[in-house]
């Protein structure tokens, strides 16, 4: 009988491929049908940005900054954390990514809600702001929504 095959070696062996396993396990997370809730999420960020959002720019333009540089912020923060960072999330199961997606969630809600204002507030020149739009509004509420399941999702491993 070769080395290999003793069993000692295959008691060795064994414990290598499930000490892997545990480690792998330790740095994802189990989305389950939390998992499919955030994809309909995401599908609902991408439809707001072809919505207007701010002065009747549609919510890839405020991407650009053609409807000013707070929408802009916001635009560019809930595409990038709530659509791209929680695709990659999604695909990926990271632990750590949904913590990206969570922190980033939050701060991408609070740029949203002072996109808002800026809409509701007075402008320099003294009139009022023209509103939000209805993408706006729609992508604001949705972040706020995927920042709390990140964040639950996030502290599932903890």
């Amino acid at each position: 009988m070769s080395e290999s095959g003793t069993p000692a070696e295959v008691d060795r062996q064994l414990s290598e491929e499930i000490d892997q396993a545990g480690r792998r396990a330790a740095r994802t997370v189990e989305l389950g049908r939390r998992g499919f809730t955030i994809s309909v999420l995401i599908f609902v960020l991408l439809v707001a940005l072809l919505l207007p959002w701010a002065e009747g720019h549609a919510g890839w333009q405020a991407v650009t900054g053609a409807a000013g540089g707070i929408p802009q912020l916001f635009a560019v923060t809930s595409t990038g954390i709530g659509v791209l960072a929680g695709a990659v999330a999604l695909v990926t199961r990271r632990w750590w990514v949904s913590w990206c997606c969570a922190a980033g969630g939050w701060f991408a809600s609070v740029d949203g809600l002072l996109a808002i204002w800026s809409q509701q507030s007075a402008h320099a020149n003294g009139a009022t702001g023209s509103g939000p739009g209805l993408g706006m509004i729609i992508a604001w509420i949705t972040t706020i929504i995927l920042a709390a399941l990140w964040m639950r999702t996030a502290f599932s491993r903890a």
